[in-house]
Parts: structure tokens; sequence; C-alpha cells
């Protein structure tokens, strides 16, 4: 194995960096060249790349986002561009393959979350020889027990909840915090139970807002004149519809979801009485350094990602089963999301410690 490709896609995260810098140090260790893509597939659509050396991946550990760029929107399959002033989609794939064959590489390592490897999956299916490395703050790929972000975006979302604590308190308020959860509401539920909130409502559980109201009340009576609500933006009502905030033309997810914590915490001030503050955590679950965890997690996915290509185990992903870093198939992982169980064992803790799920 003499050169490999890496391209980090779709959303950035915490821990992007460390990947890459594993994978540059492993390379390195083997004598194989490494082609940084920039901004995900668009990078290779378009050939724009970089040579990392570990002169390039110095320092890099602890910072957030991606030396490389990213981008959620550039589909070589159905890549838009820009003819007679008109918007088009065109396949590029086969022009993407040519860069590929052009670097001569060995093997592409696509570091993302379900949208990028469901198109590294359609490479695959054309021969590309690629080697996955599961990303996402949502937690949400199947075939890993964690993806590396997700315990940054955590601590990020607990950190939120104990500050809306005091303020909640002083003030006798409900507090209402929407994060980031389009489908699967991991980021709720492990940050409510960390940051002691009260009510989480998950994508999987749609709500009845009554049975909100009846937990504020129940508090109420014993003296706790606050609330605190962690609600998944993904997250509706038993009749009633997600939260649409805007929809985007031409992204492969035009539906952007929000604005379900300012309609609950409307409804609830409604409903109780309670003056009711709403915070959207947004952008800020995707930023800033990778905790200590989440480092040595990357860290661990680089070199396994490096040491199944020199073993030639193409079309394989990386991931953590347990406390031990494995492989599963690609085909397997974009099959469908990983989804909160409603009669799973952290559901049935977050209920024992007297968490609401509006239920």
């Amino acid at each position: 194995m003499k050169r490999i490709g890496v391209l980090t896609g779709g959303g950035d995260c915490p821990g992007l960096n460390a990947v890459l810098r594993a994978i540059v140090k492993t390379a390195d260790e083997h004598q194989i060249e490494v082609i940084g893509f920039r901004d995900g597939f668009r990078g290779v659509v378009l050939n724009h790349y970089l040579r990392l050396t570990p002169k390039e991946v110095v320092g890099i550990l602890i910072k957030g986002g991606t030396i490389l760029g990213s981008s959620n929107r550039d589909n070589p399959f159905h890549f838009r561009i820009e003819k007679d002033g008109e918007t088009q989609y065109a396949d590029l794939s086969d022009q993407a393959i040519r860069h590929l064959e052009q670097h001569e590489l060995d093997c592409l390592i696509v570091i993302g979350g379900d949208g990028t490897l469901s198109c590294a999956h359609d490479f695959i299916k054309k021969g590309v020889k690629i080697i996955g490395v599961p990303k996402t703050i949502d937690n949400d790929l199947s075939g890993t027990d964690l993806t590396f972000g997700f315990m940054t975006a955590i601590d990020t979302a607990t950190d939120a909840i104990e500050k809306l604590h005091t303020t909640a308190e002083s003030h006798h308020r409900i507090m209402v915090l929407e994060v980031m959860g389009r489908n699967a509401g991991w980021i709720a539920l492990q940050a409510g139970i960390a940051g002691g909130a009260d009510v989480v409502l998950i994508p999987e559980i749609p709500f009845c807002l009554d049975q909100v109201v009846q937990k504020i009340m129940e508090r109420k009576n014993r003296g706790r004149h606050f609330s605190i609500i962690v609600v998944a933006e993904g997250a509706r009502p038993q009749d009633g519809e997600q939260v649409v905030k805007r929809i985007v033309e031409g992204s492969p997810e035009p539906v952007r979801l929000g604005g379900i914590g300012g309609k609950v915490a409307s409804d609830l001030e409604a409903m109780t009485g309670f003056e009711t503050r709403v915070t959207v955590l947004g952008h800020l679950q995707r930023g800033g350094k990778p905790s200590a965890f989440d480092r040595i997690l990357a860290s661990r996915y680089g070199v396994a990602a490096v040491q199944l290509a020199l073993e030639g185990k193409f079309g394989m992903m990386t991931s953590l089963q347990g406390w031990e870093i494995g492989a599963v198939p690609i085909a397997e992982v974009v099959k469908e999301l990983k989804t909160v169980p409603p009669e799973g064992e952290l559901v049935k803790t977050a209920r024992s410690i007297g968490i609401s799920f509006g239920v």
C-alpha cells in the first residue's frame, strides 16, 4: 500500500481532527502517503486536495472542526452545478472516480455519518475501495456502540442544563432546552439524565403535553416551583407532527427541523401559568474542542481505519463494540438508523429517577 485518501463529510463535530491526526501518523509509520480531500466529497469531484504529512497535523488533536473542511450538500451522484444561469444536478460520480484513480489511491477513508456513508456505499458498488469511520454527534449510526463527537455534545448539553437549573430555580420558571436529534433522542436522553432534567421529550416516544403538565404540577405540590425540560428537535406530540423550521432546496435533507422547544414552552406557559423560557442550543453542540473521551475514541478509530486498509478489509467501517474496536460492513450500517429503544435500559433508568417522557 502506497497512498490513501481521506475526507470528512457531513456536519462537523468534535474529534474529526483527532481522527485525521491518527490516520496520518499511523500511515507515516508504514510509509504510506495521505491525500486529504477538501470539503467532503466535493473535493473528490473537483479534485481539491492537499497532501497530509505529520507536519500538517501537529497541534490539531485538541481542535474542534476539521482542517479539511466538510460539506453535507455535495453528493457526487446528485451534484449541484450552475449552467446557463440555472441550477442543475448531475451525476459526477465517474468524474470523482477518475480523480481517485489519477492519485493512484489504494483506498479512500471516509469519515462521516449516515448520509456520507450512504454515499460511500454507492461508490463501493462502483468498485471503489473504501474504509468508513463513524462520526456524528447524534450517535444514530448502526453497527457501533458510540460515534465520536457524541460524548462532547453530551458534555455541552449537560453544561447548559446545569446553567439553566440555577436560573430556573431563582426565578421559579420552566426552562425548556431544545437540543439536536432529528430522528434519534440520544443527546436529549443522556444529557437529561446527566443534567438532572425533569422531563425529556424524544422522537421515539411521542408525548402528551397534559402528562408534562402533570409532572410540573406534581413538582409544584412538593414545593419545587421550577422545572427543566429537555426536548430533541425531532420530538413530536402524539397527535401532531414534527416542527419544521425551513426547507432548503437542493439539500440531501431539505427539511430542517427546529422550533419544537418554543412551541412546548408557549403551550406550557398557557397551561400552567408558570413563566417559561426556551433555549435552543443549536450548533454549539457541534463546536469546541473534543472531550478526552472523544479524542481517545477518535484516535482509536483512525488507527483502526489504516489497519483495515493494510489488511485489505475494504467496505468496512470501524466500530466500538463494548470496549473493543471492531469492524462492520458499511452496507449493514446504512440500512437503518440506531434510535433509542423506548423500553431500553436507559429509558428505564430515566423513569426510575423521576424523569417524565410525557406519556
